[in-house]
């Protein structure tokens, strides 16, 4: 029925799409299928133990008039974002420009400053929390008496900094690549040209970096907007709703209560993508302008 030629390559196409069959499957019943799933509950009251009531729009017009919403999970959110993404960029890039030097130890140094990245975050926010605590390391070699993670005024401050601490390293590792990916003809050309070194890094260094920066700061901003362990483990959304972000609140309201309401967290969920697709439309706008 079928030439040689014909069979060979349906056998071809059937293998490939053999060995493509767990990845499909998974793809299309844990993420479309998932997503569109949690698309329909933004539009229901559901409980997990009734069938799903529409409601329309009802639950999105509820989460943007929630006190918790509004009061605690956006603005802790946005200020987490402000602070953390500008802030690990320009650590790691600056620990990136010192560990691209010669100097010694410089393998150490760069292992080193990796570890955090690599290691769980659980176990990380468990060891700040120890070190955090009232009777803690941080207390003791200051002379302080503040209860870091129990105070509205320093809880999410000291998350922040575990936050950078933890993520700089990846970071520094994605500059370092791109540093030395770099052609050492642009700094020759830019020294016979008379280029000092802080003209060299302004026009030489900053621009062939700008592919990383973009990477690096995308990567950022989409994992501060959904940051949840850290918060989950150290302080639980508290005290007093001061850590309370977008993504504990989506937990809070589908797992966290008595009063399960999955389809107003599916509703945050949904406004937390929009938020980070706009934030990354507008970073590569700015980008695609600059070039």
């Amino acid at each position: 029925m079928f030439s040689p030629a014909t069979r060979r390559k349906l056998s071809e196409w059937l293998t490939a799409y053999v060995f493509l069959a767990p990845w499909f499957f998974i793809l299309f019943v844990f993420i479309i299928f998932s997503i569109g799933w949690a698309f329909y509950l933004s539009f229901t009251d559901y409980n997990l133990f009734s069938p799903p009531k529409w409601v329309g729009l009802t639950q999105y017009i509820r989460v943007l008039r929630d006190r918790d919403f509004l009061q605690y999970a956006l603005p802790n959110t946005l200020k987490y974002v402000a602070v953390v993404v500008p802030t690990q960029t320009v650590i790691s890039l600056i620990i990136a420009f010192a560990l691209d030097q010669n100097i010694r130890f410089r393998r150490f140094f760069r292992t080193a400053f990796y570890v955090p990245s690599v290691t769980s975050s659980v176990v990380i926010s468990l060891i700040f929390i120890w070190l955090f605590s009232k009777v803690g390391i941080i207390n003791q070699i200051f002379g302080l008496k503040i209860d870091w993670l129990n105070s509205p005024t320093y809880a999410l401050p000291t998350i922040m900094m575990v936050n950078i601490w933890s993520t700089i390293g990846t970071m520094m590792l994605i500059f370092l690549a791109a540093l030395q990916d770099i052609p050492v003809a642009l700094y020759e050309a830019a020294q016979i040209d008379g280029a000092n070194r802080l003209q060299i890094l302004r026009y030489v260094t900053i621009p062939a970096l700008r592919p990383a920066i973009f990477f690096v700061v995308t990567m950022g901003v989409i994992g501060c907007f959904q940051v949840f362990d850290q918060i989950y483990v150290m302080t639980a959304g508290g005290p007093l709703g001061a850590t309370t972000t977008m993504a504990y609140l989506i937990y809070k309201w589908a797992f966290g209560s008595t009063n399960i309401q999955m389809g107003r967290a599916s509703a945050v969920a949904f406004i937390l993508s929009l938020m980070i697709l706009v934030v990354v439309l507008i970073q590569r706008r700015i980008i695609e302008r600059e070039e």
